[in-house]
């Protein structure tokens, strides 16, 4: 019905998710999975199937399990997304045995979902085996193929019975919709030839008929009337661009990695994979971002793990990184963590059984040629404040900048934005001689108008005083939180007293929440910082 989940646990509809996070922040791991019924539909309600399932696993890894779900019906299969905490009820590090988190566990979801539903019946299973044929994505009867080839070569011939008569049929119409995909080729009367690569081909045109379906599952009503392009259409134009994001949505809800729909300023959107945007990164709907080649080299995260694990004779873990930096939020930590497990899938690292990373000497090579391989994108944030919103605000904003670079070839919906945006500044009196561009003076007046309104909305609120760049201090305070401001995204560090607005960057996500000193620059331009009174290695 368009409303969002609802998170719930073992004993209510509405689990508090606020606390399961602050009790589970010191876990050194958790248990992610996903429940996908093949016939969801027909269960109508998961959360009596999921809660059957988790009272199961207990019984199964023998102690209660502290956990939350919810239900997704965003795509055409209703699945259910399950968190189990890292510590069992005695407070000790939980462990699960890998085999049954990757066999035993969906053996006993299909026990539920059997008693449930009943048992398939010969007729449905074929029937499914059936609808596996035609499918552009790697299916069960590609995995049977992928075990039949030989050097690439494919012979379906020797049926002794009606059971694999059936089967070699099915093989036999999956190579010839292989064919239609140019993936395999015919070289006999029952032979084929796969083409190289031919599984990973697959695969990706899987993911993008994927990507298709969650678009037209209503993620956002924008693109019923947006034909939505990939970038691999932009062919040799791979100039970075700036437009509106429209929406954004999962990739791979397990991994937390998600897309952008992004409306560039010639009218056209785009699909944008956001993998690498860190915490606090992520771009709301209606901001404006630059899109480009991503350069392919190591991330920051990989410089700290490498750091960590040269003082710490190549190794790393959750534990060592706070001991080296104990100012680091819990959830920077996690973010290193998670990377990790990424990079541990293409063999780049490993992982022992007491949860210690083993780093080699060469990671952040081998990290720089693991991005180089993926091909991924750029995503800079151009303004956090939203197009529509920049028309009246009196403040410098991204529309300003445009207007000032006389850009030629803009969409209608920013072309209409920018001409109610002149319109505003020619009312106020901020425009130049030209009546075009705003001057010099008016863009500084614009900037410290807008700090003077968030400051003193949080004197307000508050009750502090605002201390400003200028005034010769420094002082320690907390990073509370981020205000997004025309002029860009503004870092809240205050104590008891006093608070300051601090122009964000990446680099303080590590300490939010956590004690900074800030400290003015030369000839008072603005703030650096350092972390408060625990240190870290960045001292």
């Amino acid at each position: 019905d368009g409303r969002q989940g609802q998170l719930y646990d073992r004993k209510g509809e509405q689990a508090d998710g606020k606390a399961f996070l602050e009790r589970s922040s010191d876990d050194r791991h958790q248990f992610r999975f996903i429940v996908s019924p093949e016939d969801g539909t027909a269960l109508g309600d998961l959360k009596a199937t999921t809660r059957q399932l988790m009272k199961q696993m207990e019984q199964d890894v023998g102690t209660p399990l502290d956990w939350v779900a919810v239900d997704h019906h965003n795509t055409g299969h209703p699945h259910t997304h399950v968190i189990v905490r890292g510590r069992g009820a005695d407070g000790t590090d939980l462990v699960i045995a890998p085999d049954y988190l990757m066999k035993g566990l969906r053996g006993r979801a299909q026990q539920v979902v059997t008693e449930a539903l009943g048992p398939r019946r010969d007729m449905d299973i074929a029937n499914a085996a059936r609808r596996e044929v035609g499918q552009d994505r790697f299916t069960g009867l590609d995995r049977e193929l992928s075990g039949l080839a030989q050097g690439g070569r494919v012979v379906v011939v020797g049926a002794s019975g009606s059971a694999d008569r059936f089967r070699q049929a099915l093989h036999r119409q999956r190579l010839r919709h292989l064919e239609g995909l140019h993936l395999a080729e015919k070289t006999g009367q029952a032979t084929w030839r796969l083409k190289l690569g031919w599984e990973k081909a697959l695969q990706a045109i899987g993911r993008r008929g994927d990507i298709i379906r969650s678009l037209s599952a209503g993620l956002s009503p924008e693109h019923a009337s947006v034909g939505v392009r990939f970038l691999e259409e932009r062919g040799a134009d791979r100039a970075p661009f700036s437009g509106v994001v429209l929406s954004q949505g999962p990739v791979d809800e397990l991994r937390d990695t998600r897309f952008l729909i992004v409306e560039d300023t010639k009218g056209a959107a785009w699909y944008v994979p956001a993998r690498n945007l860190g915490p606090g990164e992520m771009p709301p709907k209606g901001a404006v971002v630059e899109v480009g080649a991503r350069q392919a080299e190591a991330r920051k995260a990989d410089h700290v793990i490498a750091g960590i694990a040269e003082r710490s004779g190549g190794l790393y873990s959750y534990a060592l990184h706070l001991a080296a930096d104990p100012a680091s939020s819990s959830a920077y930590r996690l973010a290193h963590k998670r990377r990790l497990e990424a990079l541990r899938r293409s063999g780049i690292a490993d992982r022992r059984a007491d949860g210690i990373w083993e780093i080699p000497h060469d990671y952040l090579e081998q990290a720089a040629a693991f991005e180089a391989g993926k091909g991924d994108v750029s995503v800079r944030v151009r303004s956090w404040m939203a197009l529509e919103s920049q028309v009246n605000a009196r403040a410098l904003t991204w529309l300003d900048d445009v207007g000032a670079a006389g850009d030629g070839e803009l969409s209608e919906r920013v072309l209409t934005a920018l001409r109610a945006r002149l319109a505003f500044l020619q009312e106020e009196g901020l425009l130049g001689p030209d009546a075009q561009a705003l001057s010099n003076a008016a863009r500084v007046q614009l900037r410290a108008e807008e700090l003077g309104r968030a400051g003193a909305r949080e004197a307000g609120r508050s009750g502090r005083a605002q201390l400003m760049a200028d005034d010769g201090q420094a002082f320690e305070g907390k990073f509370e939180l981020t205000v997004d401001l025309a002029q860009g995204r503004m870092a809240l560090v205050g104590n008891q007293k006093t608070f300051a607005l601090v122009p964000w960057r990446h680099e303080l996500e590590r300490y939010r929440g956590q004690s900074l000193i800030l400290e003015q620059k030369a000839r008072g331009a603005g703030w650096t910082f350092q972390p408060g009174r625990t240190r870290g290695i960045s001292r």
